[in-house]
């Protein structure tokens, strides 16, 4: 949604994250938060804004309401204070390799102190998960600004040496640091280092074994750990407060057993993992906790997962935490969680599902996400629940979720053995989704707002989907699919009560076998059509929706099932970047493909990839559409670069198109070489004033195999 840069703006949504649609929508839903965001975009700055946009691997995408401000050298942001505040989160870029800083000025004077920035825990591979490519671009970086600022004073960033793209400010309140608690034992007393530099790991575990059934004090200061702690149980480790009580620590707690009554609070544990490495335990938590355990009032930073829990967790309280910065989930309920309670935390920018709950070995019964504050998961979900019995998902805020992923998703996908499908009654209930769902790259068609997936086997759950808000979805809001391709009903399902506006494509996106209740849905400016019907595999049967009654704004159906419906709007226009590939990552269609080689290879960025087309079957075009109309004048055309892709050349013409119905020829018809020694690369320039969103190449040739191929088909402004 585009919404005026004005201080009207600079409104506090779910106690914290300001996002453009209406505020009472969001009222109930989210977190109780100490802070409130303002969006960089909304600001005053002399740099420049990039976004919207919803493209895979962009900037922009990754941003908070897709949308952010570039600063070059000298140029600044300037944020209107919304509240009183003593500190200051920024989220931000810097390009791959880099650091620098920010300087700070408060009400136009500089301050002494300056905010660091770094791309060292950004940019993270994950090659082994299909579809993934280099994302978590965006890092947080806190400061405390010693001194009080009030609502309506100016706070700016002003870039210095280092280009960096700011997101959004939190802006809080820093309480003092709290005393030490009577009878505690702190682990200065045992020898820890409070400056940073010495080890603090054996004061620990002493300060741990000496206060069973007591307080471990932490005071204000830094604290270095070398290993993982152990044997931790029946103990309350508490800090003077996450600003102020800091540790140093890529693993702090793994166990795979305790006896229980672990109470975790007020201090910060912020690690040092810059990649994802699956079978590192570069956890907060690793293991159990053990029953009647809690964790609150923590900030979480730079791990790969905040906690990763197995065994035993019963009646476990996670509440009033930070999540941000982790390269994998911020919090998984690995199987047997069994009355965990995970309610009014704030998880920004997460390497995989912010927070899951997955039933390996034993199912999650009777456990629950709720109010929930959830913002950019860069790959995966907001929230997942794998399998599990009688699992509840109520009140949570979502937005801005990346590829692979939706906002909700109820699935049955096992992932391994033991696995234990959905079971019980699945409550879903008054969450707020933005800007959620997502292509996704192994599909080449989009992911729903909220998906229910019979992945790897038959929803035979009770899932009651009610009271829903979905805005902005770039999208579908409801997808009823099984994710394998193998057919699995997705059937007992429920959805009563949603608000759905400004949704991208379609309401419903049904692509499997199932039967689905629907009852008091309204629907404003859907963007393609009400219902995509179409189970996959074609013959596994029929998606039937029932009319409950009350439901408004969606009763048209995408009538051709061979295409994907598009977003109705597009996105406006994206990252101005000029060297910026539009074509990459957009949905791209064909007369036709040989075997596996769709459309979205010469689309996914990968050279090597490539599309064919229907064999003896000239001619054939490729189309992809770039989301809105854009003054393309220059396309790069690939083949692999293998030498055993011997020289050849296709004879084609470029055509374009507004609307992706009437299309016009934009470069006529010529020989074009393709030849390894150069690349297999070939270069089409457009004519000055080519205007287009839907870009076709039309084949009618190719000297070196009977059908059209390309690995990549780029497209750029200049």
């Amino acid at each position: 949604m585009t919404v005026a840069a004005s201080a009207a703006m600079v409104v506090a949504l779910a106690g914290g994250l300001l996002t453009a649609m209406a505020p009472a929508a969001q009222a109930a839903s989210g977190a109780t938060l100490p802070f409130t965001s303002v969006e960089a975009e909304s600001a005053t700055t002399t740099g420049a804004k990039i976004g919207p946009d919803h493209t895979q691997g962009t900037l922009a995408s990754e941003a908070s309401g897709r949308q952010a401000v570039r600063l070059t050298a000298g140029q600044r942001v300037e944020f209107t204070v919304p509240r009183a505040a003593n500190a200051v989160n920024v989220a931000h870029s810097v390009p791959d390799g880099q650091s620098g800083t920010l300087d700070v000025y408060v009400n136009g004077q500089k301050i002494a102190k300056t905010l660091a920035v770094t791309s060292k825990y950004s940019y993270v591979d994950t090659g082994w998960i299909p579809g993934a490519k280099t994302h978590h671009f965006y890092d947080n970086a806190r400061l405390l600004l010693g001194q009080n600022v009030q609502a309506g004073d100016k706070v700016a960033f002003q870039a210095t040496g280092t280009q960096v793209t700011v997101d959004v400010a939190d802006f809080e309140q820093a309480a003092a640091p709290t005393g030490q608690p009577a009878g505690s034992v702190s682990v200065t007393s045992k020898g820890a280092d409070p400056s940073g530099q010495g080890d603090s790991t054996q004061a620990f575990r002493e300060a741990i074994a000496a206060a069973q059934g007591g307080v471990v004090w932490i005071p204000p200061g830094e604290y270095r750990l070398t290993s993982s702690l152990n044997g931790v149980q029946n103990v309350t480790l508490q800090g003077a407060g996450h600003w102020h009580s800091i540790v140093r620590s890529s693993r702090f707690i793994d166990q795979s057993s305790s006896s229980g009554k672990v109470h975790i609070k007020d201090f910060a544990v912020i690690g040092e993992v810059t990649e994802r490495v699956d079978s590192n335990p570069d956890n907060f938590v690793n293991g159990s906790l053990g029953p009647g355990s809690s964790v609150s009032g923590m900030w979480l930073q730079h791990l790969k997962v905040g906690l990763w829990l197995l065994g035993n967790n019963d009646n476990l309280v996670v509440e009033n935490n930070r999540f941000l910065d982790m390269t994998a989930d911020g919090l998984n309920l690995n199987g047997n969680a069994r009355g965990v309670r995970v309610r009014h935390n704030f998880l920004r920018n997460q390497g995989d599902d912010a927070l899951a709950m997955w039933s390996l070995h034993a199912p999650d019964t009777d456990s629950s996400f709720e109010n929930n504050t959830i913002t950019q998961p860069n790959l995966a979900n907001g929230i997942a629940i794998y399998g599990g019995t009688d699992i509840t998902v109520k009140d949570n805020l979502i937005s801005d979720t990346n590829a692979l992923g939706s906002g909700i998703a109820i699935s049955n996908q096992k992932f391994l053995d033991p696995f234990h499908p959905l079971a019980g009654t699945i409550t879903v209930d008054g969450n707020t989704l933005v800007r959620t769902g997502a292509m996704n790259p192994n599909w080449n068609h989009p992911m729903g707002a909220l998906r229910v997936d019979s992945y790897d086997s038959a929803i035979e759950a009770n899932v009651r989907i009610t009271n829903t808000t979905i805005t902005d979805s770039p999208y579908s809001a409801f997808e009823f699919v099984s994710g394998s391709g193998r057919g699995f009903a997705a059937k007992n399902i429920t959805v009563e009560g949603a608000t759905v506006r400004n949704t991208g494509t379609v309401v419903v996106q049904a692509e499997a076998p199932g039967a689905a209740t629907f009852r008091n849905v309204t629907a404003t400016a859907v963007g393609a059509a009400g219902i995509y019907n179409c189970p996959y595999p074609s013959g596994s049967g029929t998606f039937t929706l029932t009319d409950g009654g009350g439901n408004s704004g969606w009763s048209s159906t995408w009538s051709d099932c061979s295409t994907w419906p598009q977003p109705g709007q597009g996105n406006p226009d994206p990252d101005p970047d000029p060297a910026r590939n539009l074509a990459q990552g957009r949905p791209a269609s064909a007369t036709g493909s040989q075997d596996v080689y769709a459309p979205g290879k010469a689309a996914d960025g990968d050279a090597n990839s490539y599309w064919e087309s229907a064999n003896n079957a000239f001619p054939q075009s490729w189309t992809v559409d770039l989301g809105a109309n854009e003054a393309v004048r220059r396309l790069v055309l690939k083949l692999p670069p293998q030498p055993a892709w011997q020289a050849r050349a296709q004879t084609l013409s470029v055509q374009g198109s507004a609307d992706g119905s009437t299309y016009s020829t934009v470069v006529a018809a010529k020989d074009y070489r393709f030849d390894p020694a150069t690349g297999n690369t070939v270069t089409v320039s457009l004519p000055s004033g080519t205007s287009l969103r839907h870009l076709r190449l039309h084949v009618t040739a190719n000297t070196g195999w009977p059908a059209a191929q390309f690995s990549e088909v780029e497209a750029y402004l200049s």
